[in-house]
């Protein structure tokens, strides 16, 4: 017994038969209607709920307690008289990882292993950590609360996404391009349909291809971030909205930025690009709206703020975006997504032989294989000439004068069945050819040989497959193709590449010096290396049109009190000044 707190001369006994505690929380479906009492329409209509979710240390905590009063009371074999069709007590089942403090373990007020979330709140904003706990990986997985990790997130994503708006907005804002003048009456919620009364609104279908691809992309993207929103995939929809942003912004946009800077402002492919980057824009800020909800009203207010009250006031009292199926186009996705694969492998094979994007190559072969998108690539080998900084570009399917194979053990998966022939396995590997061997596991499955009269045959997954570029040319392979660069240089590319560093050189200095996007400046390049005034000379009309220059003239002499950099081994001095004339 036990002294009561509320007389003195009162004692308090223990019931003996107290019901486990759980049992609260499995009762809760019905509980707290007052089912089966009480309420009964009220508990149908909400019986068996949509989902539930915890973490995954609830396995024999509330998801049991559920689900196992729930098959008592409502299971076919119930004596309650109240059964239910399956599933009951829940349809679906969210089971989260455990939270870990940065030291590993799993957060917890004893070991006190955790930071106060107003921490990251108040440096880089509840929708950079909300980004990283939806997109950083799958949710059932541990995922470690890290602060290093929740900062090098927001580049891939938030800044990502905040550069092409900042973008738009300031380009928009020279060009004076205003939805708000251009749109009568009533906007709705400015949908695909919305944007159709609008001056100068074309059809997408009459666009150029680069805007149709990414209006198809943006409805693709709608399409199946609803499907995994609708099947509990919050991780599979993050990343699909993040590849589309990662497509908007270093492919649409990059490959749009003349049709932005040209001087025609009311030229029909300006108006189409502005018209496609906003429609991507304001459905991207009601897409993103549950994930990042701060960042998301910040665009739709700057973006659809300009019609006042013709448009909901945020982003939150939008319907949420829905697939406009007229203008997918799979084939048009497909070819996109492999020229961007082409690019994107030529980068890497650069970055492998430690060749500078800004230094021309003069060849490039692309291994596909088959050969059904070449006469569409080859239509297209000005973008891959561009992206790539290439010279010569050509399609075949035979690579092996730029590549050779090497098949080695998957030490890990074939260790345990080989055992103590391993180093023999190893062996005959290194020793057999590489395309040989490639060919055999693609025409029968598995790789056959005999050691010590023994048969050994290994399968793809007991083995790894690498590539190597010969002598001269540098190689990467992606899912579709494999992309071949010659590495050699000649004097005539050599001097691009510098006429290419002196426009970077140029650039930076324009932001130091504070130019306006649209300010025209007058530059004076000064180096006693000859070559440098050669460079200036022969690519002197590429450097002024890239840096906006009015005038543009090469000295003997290097001014210490000038914007100084290096050019290989040489010295340079840069003079800028403003002109606007």
């Amino acid at each position: 017994t036990y002294q009561s707190p509320f007389a003195d001369s009162g004692r308090m006994e223990r019931v003996p038969e107290v019901i486990d505690c759980w049992y609260d929380s499995g009762a809760m479906p019905f509980a707290q209607w007052g089912y089966p009492k009480e309420n009964r329409e009220r508990f149908e209509s909400s019986f068996p709920a949509d989902f539930i979710s915890e973490a995954i240390d609830q396995t024999r905590g509330w998801f049991y307690s559920q689900l196992a009063i729930s098959t008592m009371l409502f299971g076919d074999d119930g004596n309650s008289g109240l059964a239910e069709e399956y599933p009951h007590p829940y349809k679906n089942c969210v089971v989260l990882g455990l939270m870990l403090g940065e030291d590993g373990r799993k957060m917890s007020k004893s070991k006190r292993n955790y930071r106060e979330p107003n921490e990251i709140f108040d440096k880089y904003g509840a929708d950079a950590l909300r980004w990283y706990f939806f997109a950083n990986q799958a949710p059932w997985t541990p995922i470690r609360y890290k602060e290093q990790s929740i900062k090098d997130s927001i580049p891939e994503f938030m800044l990502r996404l905040w550069n092409v708006f900042s973008f738009f907005t300031i380009y928009a804002n020279i060009d004076g391009f205003e939805p708000e003048s251009l749109l009568d009456g009533e906007v709705g919620e400015l949908s695909p349909g919305d944007f159709e009364k609008a001056e100068s609104y074309r059809a997408v279908s009459e666009r150029s291809e680069l805007d149709r691809w990414i209006i198809g992309e943006l409805s693709g993207t709608v399409t199946e971030t609803i499907s995994c929103m609708d099947a509990y995939d919050n991780y599979g929809a993050a990343n699909r909205i993040n590849a589309f942003v990662d497509a908007l912004s270093n492919w649409y946009v990059r490959r749009s930025r003349s049709r932005f800077w040209s001087d025609s402002t009311e030229g029909v492919e300006k108006r189409d690009a502005y018209w496609t980057l906003y429609e991507c824009l304001v459905t991207l800020s009601k897409l993103i709206a549950p994930f990042t909800p701060f960042f998301a009203d910040r665009m739709w207010q700057s973006l659809a703020g300009v019609f006042v009250d013709r448009a909901p006031v945020s982003v939150h009292l939008c319907d949420y975006p829905e697939m406009n199926e007229i203008v997918l186009d799979s084939a048009l996705s497909g070819q996109m997504g492999l020229l961007r694969e082409i690019a994107s492998l030529g980068r890497s094979a650069r970055m492998n032989a430690k060749l500078k994007v800004r230094q021309p190559l003069q060849r490039m072969e692309v291994v596909l294989t088959d050969a059904s998108q070449v006469a569409w690539l080859e239509s297209h080998d000005d973008i891959l000439r561009d992206e790539v900084n290439i010279k010569e570009i050509a399609y075949t399917l035979e690579g092996e004068e730029f590549i050779e194979y090497q098949v080695v053990p998957n030490f890990k998966a074939l260790g345990p069945r080989v055992g103590k022939l391993m180093p023999r396995v190893k062996a005959w590997l290194e020793a057999a050819s590489g395309d040989d061997l490639l060919k055999e596991m693609e025409t029968a499955g598995t790789i056959e040989f005999e050691i010590d009269g023994e048969t050994v045959s290994l399968t793809s997954d007991e083995v790894e497959v690498r590539l190597s570029a010969k002598e001269g040319w540098a190689a990467a392979q992606g899912q579709q193709c494999v992309v071949v660069l010659s590495t050699e240089l000649n004097e005539e590319l050599i001097a691009e590449g510098k006429a290419r560093d002196l426009i970077r050189y140029i650039q930076d200095i324009r932001k130091e010096i504070g130019c306006e996007f649209t300010d025209r400046i007058e530059v004076r390049v000064g180096s006693a290396d000859t070559s440098v005034a050669e460079v200036v000379n022969a690519f002197g009309d590429v450097i002024a049109t890239e840096a906006l220059i009015s005038s543009l003239v090469a000295s003997s002499e290097v001014d210490a009190n000038d914007h100084v950099r290096t050019l290989g081994e040489s010295e340079i001095s840069f003079r800028v000044s403003i002109c606007n004339s």
